[in-house]
């Protein structure tokens, strides 16, 4: 029986910590005001993160936070964010995982159903 991944949530413009493990921009667009050197990240997941039209819609206040929720998971469930999900698995694998985001409330956003989806999918040797 393996353990269950170990998925960390941090806003990138905070700095890294000794236990962060693989560090991963889970954002579809670049935080504004950062450079790739300061962000000290190990990758972009662009294709994890909700489509840009999802974004918009969520942020405009066209959905509230159940809506934009259940849009989501519906989303991650689609090829290409369902192979970032499983990249996701794999490198929880081997080591914590930090998921990266500008998010100023990371506790209402696509991280949170990002990391509840995580847990619930089974990952390499589960």
């Amino acid at each position: 029986m393996t353990s269950a991944p170990d998925f960390r949530v941090r806003r990138v413009y905070e700095p890294p910590e000794a236990d962060d493990g693989r560090r991963v921009l889970v954002d579809r667009l670049w935080p504004r005001g950062l450079s790739k050197e300061r962000a000290e990240l190990d990758e972009w997941l662009k294709d994890v993160a909700p489509s840009g039209g999802l974004r918009k819609a969520y942020h405009a206040g066209e959905l509230d936070f159940e809506a934009f929720e259940a849009h989501y998971r519906a989303e991650l469930a689609e090829p290409d964010h369902a192979a970032a999900v499983g990249h996701l698995l794999d490198l929880a694998s081997a080591s914590a995982v930090t998921l990266l985001t500008a998010t100023k409330e990371p506790d209402r956003s696509h991280v949170t159903v990002l990391v509840e989806h995580l847990k619930q999918r089974p990952g390499p040797g589960r």
